[in-house]
C-alpha cells in the first residue's frame, strides 16, 4: 500500500501554502530526512523533510501550485518492496474534501487556532475540478450577489466571465444573507484603470500582511506616545563595548542596545508586557522581543526570546544569524510567531518618527526614528545632542495611558542611562 506524502502544517496558523519547488523527481529513492520540497507558507519558504523510506511513486500536486490545502496528499511514496509504477494510480491529487465555507478542522492538520480566514480559493466549475475563468471584478460582484460563477457563462477571451455577465446573470440566484457575526475586513476593492501597469500576482506573505494589519486596525483600539531621547551615552558606550568585543568577532548595532532596553523596561512596568486573550488578560514574566525586518517581497518579525535576561553580545549574535535566516527564508515557525512585544527601527532611512502597528496578539510595538543631531536644553543650557524619537503604540483595551506613559519614561532613562540596563 503506498504511502501517503500530504501538505504538511509548517506553523500554527497555516490552512494553505504554495508547493514552490519539488526537489525529487517520480522513481527517486529517498529516506527519513531528506529534503522532498520547498513549501512558501504565510511568511517564509521551507524544507518539507522526508519522514518515512521508499521510492517517489507519483507527484500528484505540480511545483508552483498555490492554494495547496493542509492534509492535501501532493505525492505518493512506494514502500520496501512495493512496485512504483502499480502504486501511482491510487489516491487522487486532493482526497480531503474542503467546501469552500466549511468550518470544521481539517483531519489531518494539527488543532492550532486558526486565524482569521482569508479569501478562499477562485470557484470552481462543477464537476470540472477546474478553475472558473473570471475578472477580478466579476468575481467580486459575484460574491456581493450571491451568483455561483460556475452557472455563467463567460463572454470574454476564451470564455472569460467579465462584468457584463455577471450583470446579465443578476437576478438568477437569491441573493446570500449575511451571516451574523463579527465583522471581518472587505476584500481590496478592484481597480479599473487605462494606465500602463503590470499586474502582480499577491504572495502569500503579502496576503498575511493585508490580512493582520488590516485586523490590527480594525480591532485593536491604538494609543500614541511619543517621547525624545538623548543617545549620547549609549553611542559612547556602544564604541567602548565595541572595542572590547573585537577579538570575539561581535560589533553591537544601536538596535541590539534599544532591544535590551525595551526588554528591561517591560519587566520594569509588567502592565505593558501583556496581550488581551478572548476576555483574560495574559502577564508575561519575561520580555520576548519581535524585530520587524525587511525581507524581499514583504516584512518578518524574527523573535528575541527572553531579551531581558541576555548579554548585549548574545542578543547581537542571535539577530544576526536570525536577520541572516529571515532574508533567506529560512527561518522556523516559532523563531518569527509569538513575541510579547515588538521593536521597529527606519531610522536607517532618516525617518524622523512613524506610528507602527501593533503586531496581534501582542499589547504593544515601539517605533524607533533616526537619530540626528538637534537643539537640546541640557543643564538648563541650549546644547547640541544626538536625540532620537520613539513611539509606542499601545492595545488601549490593554494598557492604559498612564502605563505606556511610565514604560515610555523608563525605555528612555534606559537608553539614556545605559549602563542601567547591564546591572
Amino acid at each position: 500500500m503506498p504511502i501517503e506524502l500530504k501538505m504538511p502544517a509548517l506553523s500554527p496558523t497555516m490552512e494553505e501554502g504554495t508547493l514552490a519547488k519539488w526537489l525529487v523527481k517520480e522513481g527517486d529513492s529517498v529516506a527519513s530526512g531528506d529534503i522532498l520540497a520547498e513549501i512558501e507558507t504565510d511568511k517564509a519558504t521551507m524544507e518539507f523533510e522526508a519522514v518515512d523510506e521508499g521510492t517517489i511513486a507519483k507527484i500528484l500536486v505540480a511545483e508552483g501550485t498555490d492554494e495547496v490545502k493542509v492534509g492535501t496528499v501532493i505525492a505518493l511514496i512506494a514502500g520496501e518492496g512495493e512496485d512504483a509504477s502499480a502504486a501511482a494510480p491510487a489516491p487522487k491529487a486532493d482526497p480531503v474534501p474542503a467546501p469552500p465555507k466549511a468550518e470544521a478542522p481539517k483531519a489531518d492538520a494539527p488543532s492550532f487556532p486558526a486565524p482569521a480566514p482569508a479569501p478562499g480559493p477562485a470557484p470552481k466549475a462543477a464537476g470540472s475540478g477546474e478553475r472558473v475563468k473570471a475578472s477580478p471584478l466579476a468575481r467580486r460582484l459575484a460574491g456581493q450577489q450571491g451568483i455561483d460563477l460556475a452557472s455563467v457563462t463567460g463572454s470574454g477571451p476564451g470564455g472569460r466571465i467579465v462584468k457584463a455577465d455577471i450583470e446579465g446573470a443578476e437576478g438568477r440566484a437569491p441573493a446570500k444573507a449575511a451571516a451574523p457575526g463579527p465583522a471581518s475586513a472587505a476584500p481590496p476593492a478592484v481597480v479599473e484603470t487605462d494606465i500602463p501597469h503590470e499586474e502582480v500576482k499577491l504572495s502569500n506573505m503579502r496576503k498575511t500582511i493585508a490580512r493582520r494589519l488590516t485586523e490590527a486596525k480594525q480591532t485593536i483600539p491604538h494609543i500614541y506616545l511619543t517621547v525624545d531621547i538623548r543617545l549620547d551615552a549609549l553611542l559612547k558606550l556602544r564604541g567602548e563595548l565595541n572595542k572590547g568585543l573585537e577579538g570575539r568577532g561581535v560589533k553591537l548595532s544601536v538596535n541590539d542596545m534599544l532591544i535590551k532596553a525595551l526588554a528591561v523596561a517591560l519587566i520594569e512596568v509588567p502592565e505593558c508586557n501583556v496581550s488581551i486573550s478572548g476576555d483574560h488578560l495574559l502577564k508575561y514574566s519575561r520580555a520576548d522581543i519581535s524585530v520587524a525586518v525587511s525581507i524581499p517581497g514583504g516584512l518578518i518579525t524574527p523573535i528575541i526570546a527572553a531579551a531581558d535576561g541576555k548579554s548585549l553580545s548574545a542578543i547581537s549574535k542571535e539577530m544576526t544569524e536570525l536577520a541572516g535566516r529571515a532574508k533567506e527564508g529560512k527561518l522556523q515557525p516559532h523563531e518569527y510567531q509569538g513575541g510579547t512585544a515588538s521593536i521597529s527601527n527606519m531610522g536607517m532611512f532618516g525617518i524622523k518618527a512613524f506610528d507602527a502597528v501593533i503586531n496581534p496578539p501582542q499589547g504593544m510595538i515601539m517605533a524607533i526614528g533616526a537619530g540626528e543631531k538637534r537643539p537640546y536644553v541640557i543643564d538648563d543650557s541650549l546644547q547640541i545632542a544626538t536625540v532620537m524619537s520613539a513611539t509606542g503604540s499601545f492595545d488601549h483595551r490593554a494598557i492604559d495611558g498612564a502605563d505606556g506613559a511610565r514604560l515610555m519614561q523608563a525605555f528612555k532613562r534606559l537608553v539614556e542611562n545605559p549602563l542601567g540596563m547591564l546591572a
